[in-house]
């Protein structure tokens, strides 16, 4: 069983559509992805990611936007949980005594 986005609804991950790619650059280097569902322009980037990463002049360059890419999917994950923790509400049931 696998979770939707890692965290989401279980479902069969044999039952999932995966999209692999592999892309060689011109100098050689190799980038592979695995990309759930379909999307193939998706999958496509995320090996020739992988591959740039492989270059050292293009390694620092590519890091720093993927943390700063990182950062900005955890500032909307953060502001979903404060709107969510806004309009949560607690039950409590009071208990009077023994009958």
């Amino acid at each position: 069983e696998a979770r939707a986005g890692g965290t989401g609804q279980r479902f069969n991950a044999g039952e999932a559509t995966l999209t692999r790619c592999v892309v060689q650059l011109a100098s050689g280097n190799l980038g592979v992805s695995y990309a759930l569902g379909s999307d193939r322009k998706r999958a496509r980037l995320a090996a020739v990611v992988d591959a740039m990463l492989q270059l050292p002049q293009y390694e620092s360059t590519i890091q720093l936007a993927l943390n700063q890419l990182a950062s900005q999917q955890q500032a909307v994950r953060d502001l979903a949980s404060r709107k969510a923790a806004a309009t949560k509400v607690d039950f409590f049931t009071l208990v009077r005594g023994h009958d």
